[in-house]
């Protein structure tokens, strides 16, 4: 399934005000912890800007899930539809 670019290019933009690494890091599969860095306050500052720009709620159990930024598009498009 593609994902949306509006999403895409949206999650990438916030995810790098947040934690200034460069667009390029941002693959889809990249491992926000392990491979980038993010630690919990990063993690936190994305999922309520997240929240917060696209207007949903994520559901805790949810954010447990979330490792990579592609586990955040496709996050969105399900709470999207």
């Amino acid at each position: 399934m593609k994902i949306d670019e509006t999403i895409t290019n949206t999650v990438k933009k916030l995810v790098m005000d947040i934690t200034s690494l460069p667009e390029d890091k941002l693959t889809e599969t990249a491992k926000f912890v392990e491979e980038l860095g993010v630690d919990s306050m990063m993690a936190l500052e994305i999922v309520a800007a997240t929240e917060k720009k696209f207007r949903v709620v994520i559901p805790e159990e949810e954010i447990a899930k979330t490792r990579s930024i592609g586990d955040i598009y496709r996050l969105l498009e399900k709470l999207l539809k």
